[in-house]
Order: C-alpha cells, then sequence, then structure tokens
C-alpha cells in the first residue's frame, strides 16, 4: 500500500540535504511526499512544485515573522492528508504533532539539534525553561524521535523519559566528484594558496573567529566559506579587521547537486565547533560527513561525536580549539606534509563507501516505514 507522508520544516528543505535525501528515498520507496518548508533569505517569489512548498517569509519584525509562519503551516497541515507527518525542527513539534493527531497520523520528531540546550540559549535561562517545557509536552507523544546520533539519543532518553529514538546521521548521497570546481582559477587566488573550506550555516560557536585568528599567522591561508546565516556581517566585519578582505571568500549557498564538486575543490575542511552547549558538544554535522564524501581531508575540534569519526576512519586530525594557537600549529603540520594530506584524502575516499545516505537509509527504512 502506497503511504503518503508530509514533511514541515523551518528552513528551505531544497537547501537541505537531510530533507532532499530522506524525500527522495521515500519517493524511491513508492511514497507520496509533501514538504512544507520556508525561506527568508530568498529575494525572489516563494517556490512551489509537485514535492516542495517553500513560502517567502520576511523577518523584519520577529513576531510578525512567527505568526505569518505559523498561519501558513496549519493551513496547509490542515489541507493535508498523510500516513505519516515529519516534525523536521522544533518549530514546527508543536504543530504537527497537535494536526496529525488530528487526523490520526504518525508523527516522527526529527531532533537535529539538543534544542533547549543550543549554544543560543545558554545565557537565556527563561527562554531555554520554555523550549524545554514546549519539548518536553510533545516528544512524549510523538511516535519516533529521529536523532543525528548515538549520544543525543542517550541524552533525549534520559532527560525526557522516553525510549522511542532512531539514530539517522546525516550523511551524503553517495556521490563522488565529477567536475571539481577551480577555487584558484575561479577566485584569481596565487597557486601555491591552502584553501581552506567551511561550509554550513554561519552562526555562533562554529570556530570561524578562531579561524580567521589563526589566518592571521598561515599567511598561505585561503578561507572560502559556503553559506549563509545571521553571523555572515560579524565574519566580514572580522575579516575587515584582520585584513584579511582578500583572503576570505564569501560564496554563498550552493545547490546540494552541485556541493560536492566545490568541497572537494578545497584543501581542508573545517568542522571547528566550539564547547559552548550540550547541544554542540554532541555535535556530529553533516558537513564532516560531506567533507569526506568529496575526499576533502577534516580538521575538526576534539568533541567526542566528531573526533570518533575522524580517527576511527583516519580522514584528518581532532584537535583542542580554546584558543587559535592550536588551530595554526595543525594546519601548518597538514601544509608541511602533502604525503600524509594525500594519504587523509585516500581515507575519506574509502571511508565513504560506508559514511553514506544509501547505507543509512537501509538501516531505518525498515522502522520508518514499516513499523505499525
Amino acid at each position: 500500500m502506497q503511504k503518503s507522508i508530509c514533511i514541515a520544516f523551518l528552513g528551505n528543505a531544497l537547501h537541505d540535504s537531510r530533507i532532499v535525501n530522506l524525500t527522495n528515498s521515500l519517493k524511491e520507496d513508492n511514497c507520496r511526499v509533501q514538504v512544507i518548508s520556508f525561506d527568508w533569505f530568498i529575494s525572489n517569489q516563494s517556490y512551489f512544485d509537485q514535492t516542495y512548498s517553500i513560502y517567502k517569509l520576511e523577518k523584519k519584525n520577529s513576531l510578525l515573522f512567527y505568526l505569518k509562519y505559523a498561519f501558513i503551516l496549519i493551513n496547509q497541515l490542515l489541507r493535508t492528508k498523510a500516513d505519516i507527518y515529519f516534525a523536521e525542527d522544533f518549530y514546527t513539534l508543536p504543530f504537527v504533532t497537535i494536526i496529525a493527531k488530528l487526523k490520526r497520523a504518525k508523527v516522527y520528531y526529527n531532533s537535529r539539534e539538543l534544542y533547549a540546550f543550543i549554544g543560543g540559549l545558554r545565557n537565556r535561562p527563561f527562554l531555554q525553561s520554555v523550549v524545554k517545557a514546549i519539548e518536553k509536552l510533545f516528544i512524549t507523544r510523538v511516535d519516533i524521535v529521529l536523532t543525528t546520533g548515538e549520544m543525543d539519543s542517550h541524552f533525549i532518553e534520559n532527560f525526557y523519559g522516553i525510549k522511542n529514538t532512531l539514530v539517522i546521521r546525516n550523511v551524503p548521497l553517495l556521490r563522488y566528484p565529477d567536475s571539481i570546481i577551480n577555487f584558484r582559477g575561479k577566485y584569481n587566488l596565487p597557486v601555491n594558496s591552502f584553501i581552506l573550506l567551511y561550509q554550513g550555516v554561519l552562526l555562533e560557536g562554529r570556530g570561524i573567529p578562531l579561524v580567521l585568528k589563526a589566518m592571521k599567522r598561515l599567511p598561505k591561508t585561503v578561507l572560502i566559506i559556503l553559506g549563509n546565516g545571521e553571523q555572515k556581517k560579524n565574519f566580514q566585519k572580522l575579516s575587515e579587521e584582520y585584513g584579511l578582505v582578500n583572503r576570505v571568500i564569501f560564496a554563498g549557498t550552493i545547490q546540494q547537486h552541485e556541493l560536492v564538486n566545490y568541497t572537494a575543490g578545497a584543501d581542508l575542511g573545517l568542522t571547528l565547533i566550539e564547547n559552548i552547549s550540550v547541544s554542540y558538544y554532541h555535535a556530529l554535522p553533516n558537513k564532516l560527513f560531506e567533507y569526506i564524501m568529496a575526499g576533502l581531508p577534516v580538521l575538526s575540534s576534539d568533541l567526542p561525536q566528531m573526533k570518533r569519526i575522524v580517527e576511527t576512519y583516519n580522514v584528518g586530525e581532532a584537535i583542542s580549539i580554546k584558543d587559535e594557537t592550536g588551530i595554526v600549529k595543525s594546519i601548518q603540520h597538514i601544509i608541511d606534509n602533502p604525503d600524509q594530506l594525500k594519504r587523509y584524502r585516500e581515507n575519506c575516499l574509502s571511508a565513504a563507501k560506508e559514511l553514506n545516505w544509501q547505507e543509512e537509509y537501509k538501516k531505518v527504512r525498515r522502522q520508518l516505514l514499516e513499523s505499525d
């Protein structure tokens, strides 16, 4: 029997590899999929096709932003008829859970972060308590809680007293680069430049200010940033203050189907997430696996889940990032040892055969689609 799936997400689903991969796999399994999502960065109008509805929002006024978001989401959810509803983040969880229960459908909650413990809430105790209360109210009513790593599952089960979590790591499709972007030619960079890459949302706690400090002592390095986010202007200002304008390139958001070729054009991928919250301490971001898929060696912070992947597959180095000194030493060591960098690249391509969405989806298909 063909199943109908509805996925809701406060973000642009077409820019989210987790949703795109899940949607495509579900459709390959003969499911009918409808995705409701939102975007406040795009300058054009809303986007619609047979699968995706992406509603344009303005974020000039926070209250109006959330009121309009809630109105559209509730209206669209009420119009749907699905067997399974995915709340793809905390912000959709209450609306999806209530309406799915009214429709007697299943609810899967994608806890892609430990939302009550994200870095942005660490100095806002009242708001943090509100998030905890809301999440606790609804997380106990969903059928499955999806997480991105084993540590997240253990934490959520203990904190909320539940047992129904399922790990789906943020791994990309198995797709090797076939048309690698030449960053040196594209941006007229020196031939001997060493290209660092950060890809993902630009937020606090992602180690970018530390990288910029380190670059002042690493004159051959260039940083390519793929992505946008609320900290972009701050990072641009910081690069100006450090005299790095010509060595820090904000390349914007890249479409998912093109990303692997951009990623492969760099020399070293950065996942220097700072330990500023429980959620960040548990980090196992998709960028880590995207670097590996592209054959790009990794420099990560030594947080436990990332460190385990980096060291298990020997795809780079996991370091302490209390200040920029360790970053400087590690990058310089990698620059000075090209043979080691080559081995890391080879190990990445080997690891990608296991760390890919096709393998990950095999593990969860039965529980997602056949559990009744």
